[in-house]
């Protein structure tokens, strides 16, 4: 083949792969202009006018008392809603309702129990009888009291069990509790606080990481069942929030308060079934799923939380051999 028709070759190939490209380039153009105007909609406009009581008069709350639960609880009842509140300590469910109730003029009632039974369910069913629940959020959560190797777990056996219960079984039978009657009425929003340990498998921590996976997969097809009947129901996936389980003092704009954290991620509802619920967080997600390979990122969590479990029982036998030095003295 001499150079005359290899020339012409290129020549005829020119115009298709002039074509192909401008096509891939426009392509790519209109995704990023896509995901832009979707990151815009969601992060700036947000969507924060849907919760409010033309849901229903009442939200209910568990896991009421701290953290994330107790946020939610504070800008629901901010927004109008009457407030269910659903935690283990009557005394810390009371300090919360008279807060509420002083702070924003709000109908507050209260259910004391402990998730980590099975025999709770109908006492729940009782206290939220006749009312009109436009929101439920299934909060209450339990985790490790530090990362550990799964046959090394203190008591395993209630482990376990407490560990399912509260974080999913918790959810179904809320959910059981509460989906029916939003049915009925064709509106309501149910919110599932999951964990982004359960967006990739967390060694050390591997239990907790499966109980977060099972509430985003239970949420993300919950909600395909029922979102044609005018239901909503989100699962949330935070990173590290600064709260009493994740032992965060200090906030930072990667670790915000939980204050900070729900106001943020209750402008998703609507516009994003599965969340990180606030920007930096859905940076981080989309950084750990989509860009860095899963199996680089489980290395990375279990090296972290071998360091942490190092770091805790090394206090914890420092603790031990003082106490009992103090022991001897005395």
């Amino acid at each position: 083949m001499n150079r005359e028709s290899v020339n012409e070759m290129i020549s005829r190939a020119e115009t298709p792969l002039f074509w192909v490209g401008a096509f891939t380039v426009a392509c790519l153009t209109l995704w990023l202009l896509y995901r832009l105007l979707t990151g815009f909609r969601i992060w700036i406009l947000g969507n924060g006018q849907l919760l409010t009581p033309r849901l229903g008069r009442w939200a209910v709350v568990t896991g009421a008392t701290d953290g994330i639960g107790k946020s939610y609880a504070e800008e629901l009842a901010r927004r109008g809603f009457a407030m269910m509140l659903i935690s283990r300590s009557q005394e810390k469910l009371n300090d919360v309702a008279r807060s509420l109730e002083e702070q924003f003029k709000v109908e507050t009632r209260t259910i004391a129990v402990d998730f980590g039974k099975l025999d709770i369910y109908s006492k729940i069913e009782e206290g939220l009888a006749n009312l009109e629940i436009g929101v439920l959020v299934n909060n209450v959560g339990v985790s490790y009291p530090y990362p550990e190797y799964y046959l090394h777990i203190p008591d395993l056996e209630n482990f376990i069990t407490n560990l399912i219960n509260v974080n999913m079984t918790s959810v179904c039978q809320m959910t059981r509790l509460v989906l029916p009657k939003m049915v009925e009425r064709s509106k309501g929003v149910i919110l599932n606080i999951s964990s982004a340990s359960g967006m990739y498998p967390v060694p050390l921590l591997t239990v907790y990481s499966a109980t977060k996976a099972f509430v985003d997969f239970f949420s993300r097809g919950l909600h395909e069942e029922y979102r044609r009947q005018g239901i909503i129901i989100q699962s949330v996936l935070p990173f590290f929030v600064a709260t009493k389980m994740t032992r965060i003092r200090k906030p930072t704009l990667d670790k915000p308060t939980p204050e900070r954290y729900v106001a943020a991620e209750l402008n998703t509802v609507g516009l994003q079934s599965q969340t990180n619920g606030y920007f930096p967080h859905a940076v981080m997600g989309w950084v750990t799923t989509r860009l860095v390979p899963s199996s680089i990122v489980i290395f990375l969590g279990a090296r972290m939380n071998r360091l942490q479990r190092t770091g805790y029982l090394t206090r914890r036998k420092l603790r031990e051999q003082k106490n009992g030095a103090n022991l001897k003295t005395e």
